[in-house]
């Protein structure tokens, strides 16, 4: 009987790219994938470690698979790995831990595992992390997600990226247009381009991001791009202006902020201000005023006062952007920020982290609104609920329908309806 594996992945789209090509090694390989909850004789799961409560979970999850499958083969890869390899190693019935920098090796690490027993554990000093895992998804949604960067070199005051990833480095842009093509072939319609630091791209090769992006909007058969996450100081002029200009990039923007206040933008290491920051926004929006914009902010940083969070609020209230993704401040071990004085108490941060969350359904309540009574082009998905079907606009608006299947991964023409009280807009085919 084939061995069966499941895949769990924890965190970041990167890591989701990463685990869809290691499992498409073991189908070649000639296991059968099955589902997260199904009986496994190996398990296998791709780990995050940006917050305390990412490495908890993992660590859960272990413990979880584990009772499921006491007899599976548990292999453990991602970045709590890479940062905390004999923590995971201890935990009962974790059989492999493999470094950011072995991931790729994963699939034969099971195999010798299987082969000889005993316990596989590889770990790495973030300057050691040289290799790049080229990845991208496929067969689990109708869209992929492209990894065309891994690494960083920012090291922000409160991050572990840097030491979890390693430096900032990247494949030529002619491998990355081969994988896009493969992407093509499979029949998918869009992709997500991801990485790290997705806009520093060219580190290794001396290339230009936008560069990558004009090679890609080339690829026959894809029709529709996304960039998944872009620093404020590389969405540059020129690359607003192409994504402006071309049909194929969507009108979506993830540009992290982290604080409004230049004083914690400051004790971050954050490499703009936030009138920076602003500008950015405005030169999106002038291009493209129907963009869906999404932004990262932590509360809670040591230092920022009533007056810090006053000034993050006020800007983000002004600025309007499409939703908000909030963050506590979560202590990491070996960071800048562990030492910093004026720690925030975890009540105030709570609090500063709702009154976020209440401006965020307004604003993104707001966007949504907006585009009820308009018509546009939708990428259906194959998930079905309650008789519905769902997709997304090309700025990232939730749409819903009556479930047919002839419409799985199509990009059709529809007519907003209304909006329900999730934000969901309803909708019909233009016929």
């Amino acid at each position: 009987m084939n061995r069966r594996v499941s895949f769990h992945t924890l965190g970041c789209k990167l890591n989701f790219s990463e685990s869809s090509t290691i499992a498409r090694q073991f189908e070649e390989g000639g296991f059968v994938r099955v589902g997260a909850n199904e009986e496994c004789d190996i398990g296998v799961i791709n780990s995050c470690s940006v917050t305390e409560h990412a490495d908890k979970k993992c660590r859960n999850l272990i413990r979880k698979l584990h009772r499921r499958n006491p007899q599976a083969i548990i292999a453990v890869t991602g970045c709590y790995a890479q940062l905390k390899p004999h923590e995971i190693a201890a935990i009962e019935g974790v059989d492999i831990v493999l470094s950011n920098n072995d991931k790729g090796d994963l699939y034969q690490a099971v195999l010798n595992v299987m082969a000889q027993g005993g316990q596989c554990v590889t770990s790495c000093d973030c300057e050691q992390i040289t290799r790049f895992f080229a990845a991208f998804s496929s067969g689990d949604r109708s869209r992929s997600f492209l990894k065309v960067q891994d690494g960083c070199d920012y090291k922000c005051a409160y991050c572990t990226i840097h030491y979890a990833r390693g430096s900032s480095r990247n494949i030529p842009i002619a491998d990355l247009v081969k994988e896009a093509e493969q992407v093509a072939a499979s029949g998918l319609k869009e992709i997500v381009i991801t990485g790290i630091n997705t806009g520093d791209f060219g580190r290794t090769t001396g290339e230009k991001f936008v560069d990558l992006l004009r090679a890609l909007n080339e690829v026959e058969g894809i029709e529709r791009y996304r960039i998944s996450s872009i620093e404020p100081n590389l969405i540059t002029d020129e690359v607003i202006e192409f994504c402006a200009s071309s049909p194929k990039f969507q009108h979506h923007f993830h540009i992290p902020l982290q604080s409004g206040s230049d004083k914690i933008l400051g004790l971050m290491r954050r490499r703009y201000t936030s009138a920076r920051f602003a500008d950015r926004i405005e030169k999106v929006r002038e291009l493209m005023p129907d963009s869906f914009i999404g932004i990262d902010v932590i509360t809670g940083f040591p230092g920022e006062t009533e007056e810090n969070f006053q000034e993050t609020y006020d800007l983000l209230a002004r600025l309007k952007p499409s939703f908000l993704h909030i963050f506590p401040f979560s202590e990491r071990p070996g960071t800048p920020a562990v030492d910093m004085p004026n720690k925030v108490p975890a009540r105030i941060s709570t609090e500063r982290v709702e009154r976020l969350e209440a401006l965020c359904d307004k604003l993104h309540g707001e966007f949504c609104a907006a585009m009820v009574g308009k018509e546009a082009d939708v990428l259906f998905e194959s998930t079905i609920k309650g008789g519905m079907m769902f997709g997304y606009t090309g700025n990232y608006v939730r749409v819903k329908m009556p479930y047919r299947r002839d419409l799985i991964n199509k990009i059709c023409r529809v007519r907003l309806l209304s909006m329900e009280d999730n934000h969901d807009v309803n909708a019909q085919l233009v016929e």
